[in-house]
């Protein structure tokens, strides 16, 4: 089938705010408050009137042809030939988990979201719906052992190892198979310990994983099924949110809430805060309203569809639920409206610049709600002690071959650190895992 693929993005601002919160017992309903509502971003006003759209077209890497990556680093192909390559996960000893799933959308229903101007229109043919496993044991940059690892599977984006236990979050749903380290295939069948709504809105299928130091919780994120709640809030049951579950399935409650489309997800180094990368609403105009990284407070409230970054009200909703909107936290740090910044990745390894400890890396995707292209990159923000500690600038950028035209090389997608200390970067499109090293 041929892929249909387009994108957008916005320029990138940096906001961040510590607001302390409140702690409640009853998740959704007993939500963290903000405690200084002075601290809202400087926004452009909405203007329900002036979203526009610009389509990408994806054409493919040249041959000799990578992304940029700033002096001191090499560029590489880690892997290639997969079918949509998502997400990429580090096993403990190592191994490398690639996780290839797409949104099978229909070529008609693309066609009918080109002409009436709704969501992106992304096609990909049926989904591989498998996860690979790459082994590089001598660390020189080319695995030497690829296999398919698991397969049958139901749309995955998260996967994770805890003990002798391999999870995968279908987008209906979170399965458990046996595991042992070493492992090249699992064939044994899996048990579904956890369903979940599933699809929903342009790409938010994806449902991510990550568990706690000790392994005694798994935070699952589910993203909305609609834009702003335009379906109807009642069908957005159990979605917007990071759910907080025990291993076997049990014990679920909403640990976030009001986080559209939260995708990307991980600890913040030398702290016990947990970060996401969320994609915000679209139909607001240009530069409304800013995706954004943020720590993850428990129980609190971010928003979503009543409001955005704090209490700045969405005009759709007519000042629906304004107890909501005033427990609305703003989130940590702006990186641009419309990028769809789905990647999430501290750096933890020890080849890279002082400046990149334990900073923050985002792998923007791109979308297609804005007038000229912008993102489809991996940004990076600086921290220090848990906290950022500059503004967001780029790390690889070159994924954009004509601006005007609209034609581009690639989609940054899913990234993380390799046991050697290089960045891992996903480029779902081209088919291609991008390996970038320090000199």
């Amino acid at each position: 089938m041929k892929r249909l693929l387009f994108f957008v993005a916005a320029a990138p601002l940096f906001v961040a705010c510590n607001s302390t919160t409140n702690k409640e017992n009853t998740a959704g309903d007993s939500l963290a408050t903000v405690s200084d509502t002075t601290q809202q971003a400087s926004l452009p006003a909405p203007d329900t009137n002036a979203s526009k759209n610009k389509f990408s077209k994806v054409i493919g890497w040249p041959d000799g042809k990578t992304p940029v990556a700033p002096e001191g680093f090499t560029v590489t192909r880690f892997a290639s030939n997969f079918k949509s390559p998502r997400n990429i996960y580090v096993a403990p000893n190592g191994d490398i988990f690639v996780v290839l799933s797409n949104s099978e959308r229909s070529l008609k229903e693309a066609a009918a979201n080109l002409i009436t101007g709704k969501a992106k229109a992304e096609v990909a043919g049926e989904s591989a719906n498998t996860v690979v496993l790459l082994r590089d044991k001598d660390q020189d940059g080319v695995p030497e052992l690829q296999t398919n690892f698991l397969a049958g599977l139901n749309q995955p984006y998260g996967v994770l190892i805890i003990g002798n236990s391999f999870y995968v979050a279908n987008t209906d749903g979170l399965w458990k198979y046996p595991y042992k380290a070493g492992d090249t295939k699992i064939t044994a069948k899996g048990t579904k310990i956890l369903s979940l709504p599933a699809g929903g809105y342009n790409n938010h299928w994806t449902r991510n994983l990550i568990a706690n130091s000790d392994n005694s919780k798994i935070y699952v994120s589910v993203g909305s099924g609609s834009n702003a709640g335009e379906n109807g809030m009642e069908n957005e049951v159990r979605r917007a949110n990071i759910l907080e579950i025990n291993p076997d399935g049990t014990g679920e409650r909403i640990y976030a809430a009001g986080l559209r489309n939260p995708v990307g997800m991980s600890w913040a180094p030398g702290t016990g805060t947990l970060w996401t990368a969320v994609n915000e609403r679209d139909g607001l105009g240009d530069n409304l309203v800013p995706d954004y990284i943020t720590s993850v407070k428990e129980g609190g409230f971010y928003g979503w569809p009543y409001s955005y970054y704090g209490q700045h009200k969405d005009p759709r909703l007519k000042g629906q639920k304004p107890d909501l909107v005033a427990k609305a936290l703003v989130p940590d740090v702006q990186v641009g409206a419309h990028t769809a910044s789905l990647g999430l990745a501290f750096y933890t390894g020890s080849k890279f610049p002082e400046k990149y400890k334990s900073g923050a890396f985002i792998g923007q995707h791109g979308s297609w709600n804005r007038s000229a292209l912008s993102g489809y990159k991996v940004a990076f923000v600086p921290f220090k002690n848990g906290k950022p500690s500059g503004p967001l600038q780029d790390f690889l950028t070159g994924f954009i071959a004509d601006q005007d035209k609209g034609d581009v090389y690639g989609r940054p997608v899913g990234v993380a650190v390799a046991p050697d200390g290089a960045l891992l970067v996903a480029d779902d499109v081209s088919s291609t895992i991008w390996r970038i090293a320090a000199k």
